[in-house]
């Protein structure tokens, strides 16, 4: 049985200039309206450590720190993770994380507790019609929270009891084999979560990661289908569309509207992440992440 919990520690391929590990969190609470989104990346090779905070209010921006390039350092969530003000500390490895900042205009205190096991998105795709999966990780841990804490806006608390992705991945990412990406997070009111990344590289070959959890297991999918609607500004999804099969042969769909939209510049690449409403197509409401990536110049055909 491979020991996942070791990835929320140090993790090194010294051999690899590009090796990476990266932790990534978000949370929406769709009573008070409220969420953030979370990354740290760090590159121990070329000693370099990247990370981003966004927490938004009502559809809006509330704080903002991106930092695309820091002080490495080998510090990771299993004893403690200390970078831009963060503090991050994998309290029970897999299980649950607890992330706190603060400063005079915003601070939080969060917990993400994962009462389904991570799974590893890239060993049940399986991928055979592509290299997406093996260009992005070596691992790529991925599963639902529910998250609970507070978040204080300029002095005014507010609590936050709601939902949210994480993932943790280790590996080479290869992101000149990469044009463009789209992701789909949802969790949804019944239990169910659905992890979908569609890959377009850049000889404009098509690939996916993908697996489902039906609120008992993690299941592979076996055929996927997405369709995006994109605003005037070529990056942000206005509308979206999923279709899928389980392995167990059943069908599924769903769709999503946005609730709040953030661009990263990475240099030559943008992420553009959305927190969404989705609906399942028995009417099941759920909320989660949409997020795309491209290759700079883009242009949308």
């Amino acid at each position: 049985m491979t020991d996942f919990a070791k990835y929320e520690g140090l993790v090194v391929d010294p051999d690899q200039e590009l090796w990476g590990q990266s932790y990534y969190y978000n949370a929406y609470d769709p009573v008070a309206r409220i969420g953030v989104l979370i990354r740290i990346g760090m590159l121990p090779n070329r000693k370099q450590a990247n990370s981003w905070l966004i927490a938004f209010a009502d559809g809006l921006p509330v704080f903002a720190r991106t930092n695309l390039n820091l002080p490495y350092t080998d510090a990771r969530p299993a004893g403690g993770l200390e970078l831009a003000g963060l503090t991050v500390r994998a309290v029970e490895p897999l299980m649950l994380t607890h992330i706190s900042f603060g400063n005079a205009d915003f601070a939080l205190e969060l917990d993400w507790r994962s009462d389904v096991s991570m799974a590893d998105c890239i060993a049940l795709t399986q991928d055979a019609e592509g290299t997406f999966a093996r260009e992005m990780a070596s691992v790529h841990l991925e599963g639902p929270s529910v998250v609970t804490g507070h978040l204080s806006i300029r002095g005014e608390r507010v609590a936050l009891t709601g939902t949210g992705f994480r993932d943790i991945a280790a590996g080479v990412r290869n992101w000149d084999s990469l044009g463009h990406y789209r992701l789909a997070w949802p969790i949804f009111d019944n239990g169910m979560a659905f992890s979908g990344i569609h890959g377009v590289s850049t000889t404009g070959a098509n690939s996916y990661m993908r697996m489902f959890y039906d609120g008992a297991r993690w299941l592979r999918v076996n055929a996927i289908k997405d369709t995006i609607d994109y605003a005037p500004d070529s990056f942000s999804v206005t509308s979206m569309q999923w279709a899928f099969n389980d392995e167990l042969g059943r069908h599924f769909t769903f769709s999503a509207t946005p609730l709040f939209t953030w661009l990263f510049p990475q240099d030559t690449f943008v992420v553009c992440e959305q927190i969404m409403e989705f609906q399942l197509d028995d009417g099941t409401i759920g909320y989660g992440l949409s997020e795309g990536g491209f290759r700079l110049p883009w242009r949308r055909e």
